[in-house]
């Protein structure tokens, strides 16, 4: 159920201890619905820092849902990349199977009462000292008002993703994701209102909070990206090439791309498969060799039906040389097919604020990769400070497939020649490293914790 041995199991929590943390260590409590063995993109965040946050001088305390409640596939092996000494607490929430017919599926909705009943029973029986609330799910940080008027502690907001998007505001009116958007443009800003502090993975992203919210104290706003955590490829032993074999072509050079295909990316996603198609005309015999791999590209780790690049591919005429897994895969399965690939393949979305958090493990990985960001993303910029890959921009998506002959090029060169690029710059993506990130949110729990003292003094 956890990672540690000692557990205690109560009506509706389960909660797993550590040894008593040192004095010298404030205590954070982070707040995230999902958490391994959840095997949504979202976990990395709080598990980086709850791994982390002790060496710079915080002592992490993670609230979450327990895993019984998640409808997503587990993964037992990136729970296990959990160190044993973090303490997890873990709350119950309403059945799926009693809150579809309402058109509920929100886990954070459905473990609302639990999730607040825990936290302010944790609040009371130990002295927090910051509490840190990740999105998406973002009703949890609705919760802040309620913990600053109660117990006077400082509360983070962190969006790995905007809850108001450009996208959002786009859909019918009467949609779920049009619904989705007008409820995000009324709670908001009533969480933003309540928060001592607020992280983005972008600068753009936070730019566009600053932009809503005028009135919000811009100094109490902080870019951080997700990062990545190198030790997760030392889980892959001698287990990675059994891992990846089932997603990789053999007898071919296989050119991956892992992650999820949504909307803003589908006009990168052309403009890559148009270059493929470029390429079976300019270079036929390399063209019968090659396999793009488009692994995981729904959310859903159930989803086996969902294609978003066969399609495309079929009416550009490449579907012989490309291979979609729509289900999300397990994490270490997907490390582990970056690894063995010959070289992988980075989408950005037609958003500037888009931070893609594939980018870390990418540079990580050692192998060359192309890479076709907006010009103005903050990734984009990551990617050229590193190198070891081919790192492509555009202006607007309007003119994202001008670059069709360029990327064609990159292309050929990556099969060809992959012993032509280097390994990334580690210096570059050090400021990146989960280790750092985990420092950079501590610097902002050590500015707040130090103001909030200071008033409570003067007070």
């Amino acid at each position: 159920m956890t990672n540690t041995d000692h557990i205690e199991t109560y009506d509706d929590v389960t909660i797993s201890h550590e040894a008593e943390h040192s004095s010298a260590l404030k205590k954070c409590l982070l707040i995230s619905p999902h958490f391994p063995p959840s095997s949504l993109a979202g976990v990395h965040r709080m598990r980086h820092l709850s791994k982390h946050l002790k060496n710079v001088g915080w002592y992490p305390i993670v609230l979450c849902v327990h895993e019984n409640f998640h409808e997503e596939k587990l993964e037992a092996d990136l729970a296990r990349l959990v160190p044993d000494d973090v303490e997890v607490i873990k709350v119950a929430a309403l059945p799926i199977e009693a809150t579809r017919r309402l058109g509920i599926g929100d886990i954070s909705l459905r473990a609302r009462s639990h999730l607040r009943r825990k936290l302010f029973e944790i609040l009371s029986e130990q002295k927090i000292d910051i509490v840190c609330i990740t999105g998406a799910p973002y009703y949890p940080m609705l919760l802040a008002d309620e913990i600053k008027r109660r117990h006077k502690i400082p509360v983070v907001l962190d969006f790995q993703d905007p809850w108001v998007s450009a996208w959002g505001g786009s859909q019918p009116i009467l949609s779920k994701s049009g619904l989705s958007h007008r409820l995000a443009t009324h709670f908001e800003p009533r969480a933003i209102r309540s928060a001592s502090g607020i992280t983005c993975v972008s600068q753009a992203q936070c730019e566009a909070l600053a932009t809503r919210y005028p009135w919000f104290d811009r100094s109490r706003m902080v870019a951080i990206p997700i990062g990545g955590d190198a030790d997760d490829f030392l889980a892959l032993s001698a287990q990675g090439a059994d891992r990846a074999a089932g997603f990789l072509a053999q007898d071919r050079i296989n050119l991956s791309y892992v992650g999820t295909i949504w909307p803003p990316v589908m006009r990168t996603l052309e403009a890559i498969l148009s270059a493929v198609a470029r390429v079976r005309l300019t270079h036929p015999r390399l063209y019968e060799n090659l396999r793009f791999n488009f692994i995981g590209t729904t959310a859903n780790s159930h989803d086996t039906t969902g294609y978003r690049v066969r399609p495309l591919a079929d009416r550009l005429g490449i579907s012989d040389v490309v291979y979609e897994v729509p289900q999300r895969i397990p994490y270490l399965d997907a490390l582990a097919t970056m690894v063995h690939s010959n070289g992988l393949l980075m989408l950005g979305s037609d958003e500037a604020h888009y931070s893609a958090s594939k980018i870390y493990p990418v540079l990580m990985s050692g192998r060359p990769y192309l890479s076709l960001f907006m010009r103005d993303s903050s990734s984009h910029d990551i990617l050229v400070g590193a190198g070891g890959g081919l790192a492509y921009s555009f202006q607007s998506s309007d003119a994202v497939l001008d670059i069709v002959p360029e990327l064609a090029d990159g292309i050929v060169r990556l099969a060809i020649e992959p012993d032509t690029f280097s390994r990334a710059n580690t210096v570059a993506y050090a400021p990146y490293e989960a280790h750092a990130i985990a420092q950079r949110f501590a610097e902002l729990f050590d500015t707040l914790h130090h103001k909030n003292s200071n008033r409570r003094l003067c007070a």
